[in-house]
């Protein structure tokens, strides 16, 4: 059985991304790169929002409902992606995910200075 992951889970991995710091918005923790927020974890902990392509959503959702959802009327108009962190695999899941969301906020140059986190090859 998976570890269930946590808040801390969320910090340590968002934190250990270059150039990541943490910044409190709307009470809640929320995870920046180059001043672009990436991730934000939600009030009660449970979930975390990401970016992600708005085209990407329902595809993610329908696939794994139970993993991802939208808060509706909060994250229609942006490119955000909730995501229960009691329903992922453990750690790498989760470390991909914030990968993923930090690719899409990083400033282009950083992302590319990183190509071990994909950021060399990813479509921006």
């Amino acid at each position: 059985m998976a570890t269930t992951l946590t808040a801390q889970d969320v910090r340590t991995i968002a934190l250990a991304l270059p150039d990541s710091t943490e910044k409190p918005a709307w009470g809640m923790p929320t995870f920046r790169v180059g001043g672009k927020m990436f991730a934000a974890l939600a009030e009660d902990d449970a979930s975390v929002g990401v970016k992600c392509p708005k085209e990407e959503r329902a595809e993610l959702i329908a696939a794994e409902p139970a993993k991802f959802f939208m808060r509706a009327g909060h994250d229609d108009n942006y490119a955000w992606l909730r995501v229960r962190l009691a329903a992922l695999d453990g750690p790498a899941e989760l470390r991909a995910i914030l990968v993923d969301s930090w690719l899409q906020a990083a400033p282009k140059r950083l992302a590319q200075a990183h190509p071990e986190l994909g950021g060399a090859s990813r479509p921006r």
